[in-house]
Parts: C-alpha cells; structure tokens; sequence
C-alpha cells in the first residue's frame, strides 16, 4: 500500500508541475510532506517524479502517437500526468513488472480522472505493453 501512495503523491507532484507550472522541488517538498510518506515511500515517489520529468518528452511521443485523434494538451489532464507517470515505470524501469504498473495507474485514473478515464489509460498503456521491446528500444532504454 504504501507504494500506491507514493504513486498517488507523484501523481500530485506532477499535476501541480503539470498544470500549476509549480517548481518541482518545492512541490515535491510539500507534497511529500502533506502525505508524510515514509521513507522508502519518499525515495519511491521522488524516483517517480523526477524520473517521469526528465523523460517527459520521450514519453508524450508514445502518448501522442498511441492515442490518435487526440492532441496532449486537450487530453484529461489527470489522464495525462498518470499516463506519464505509468510509462515512465514501463519505459524506464525493469524493477516494476508492467502489470503492475498498469493495475496502478488504472486504480489512479479511477479515484481521480473521470469516467472514461480507467478504459483510455489501460488502452494506451496495454497497446504499449503488447510491444514493449519496440517502445523501450524507440525511447532509447539500454538493452
């Protein structure tokens, strides 16, 4: 459980960065604190954050290109930031296997997005875990 909650503070890290344009460390300082994390839960979400920013652009490409018909900026904007946080963990990182990765961001989209949110966040995340050699090797993930 308490990494969910530090997938749901970084879910709110990136929100405020996202739509707020709040400086990341102070977001992530204040948010961290308001959900006194503990720990390695802390470290965890910190990892997500920055991690999910410093691929940002790697990733909207795969969103872009995957959800057809729809721009970034008119996406859902919770449905967006979960999407980048999910495929930050598919893309970039092997310590998370990627059902569990989906499972979390569709268990997100459900408490926060709206109500097509869960069905539209699996369908891009499944479409890239159907082929995630391909995407991993397209954002440039050492082999």
């Amino acid at each position: 459980m308490s990494r969910r909650r530090a997938r749901e503070a970084a879910l709110m890290v990136l929100f405020q960065v996202d739509v707020g344009g709040a400086v990341v460390e102070e977001a992530l300082e204040r948010t961290l604190a308001e959900w006194r994390l503990g720990n390695a839960s802390r470290e965890f979400a910190t990892s997500l954050v920055l991690g999910t920013l410093a691929h940002r652009p790697q990733i909207d490409r795969v969103i872009e290109e995957l959800s057809r018909g729809w721009r970034l900026e008119r996406m859902n904007r919770v449905d967006r930031n979960v999407m980048r946080l999910a495929l930050y963990e598919l893309l970039f990182r092997q310590d998370i296997p990627p059902a569990v990765a989906i499972n979390e961001a569709v268990e997100l989209a459900k408490r926060y997005g709206g109500e097509e949110s869960p069905r539209f966040v699996n369908g891009i995340l499944g479409k890239v875990a159907e082929n995630l050699s391909l995407y991993r090797e397209r954002v440039g993930f050492p082999s």
